[in-house]
């Protein structure tokens, strides 16, 4: 059994380019660019060497940004520093840094397309 059962997560969009320059800005991320069938992806780096998953944020019919439900963290050295980049690219704190006891911390944000999303840091 795989003790990381996430295989790929999928990001609404609804203006591409606004939301690459944000993951971009945000946290470094280059994007591999990908039409599958009628919707336009945008891959997340991925090494399938490694373990963990990989994602990509997506614009087409069936994809709409929503601020409540299923959350995907992403994994940073260090949460606060993370959200400072987050609101210097245009999203929004939603969560400060919070411990998590021995898990580390947690922080909640908006990104540019209304998403709301985590992230994970040990420190």
């Amino acid at each position: 059994m795989n003790p990381n059962p996430v295989g790929w997560f999928e990001i609404p969009v609804t203006d591409m380019e606004r939301a690459k320059a944000f993951y971009q800005s945000a946290f470094g991320y280059g994007f591999e660019m990908m039409d599958m069938g009628p919707e336009k992806m945008a891959m997340f780096p991925f090494d399938h060497e490694q373990p963990n998953c990989s994602g990509a944020l997506v614009k087409g019919a069936g994809y709409q940004p929503i601020s409540q439900g299923i959350l995907v963290y992403f994994s940073v050295e260090e949460v606060t520093q993370t959200l400072n980049k987050i609101e210097k690219a245009g999203g929004k704190t939603v969560q400060e840094k919070m411990p998590i006891g021995e898990h580390g911390f947690i922080g909640l944000f908006l990104d540019t397309e209304g998403n709301r999303l985590g992230l994970h840091s040990r420190e």
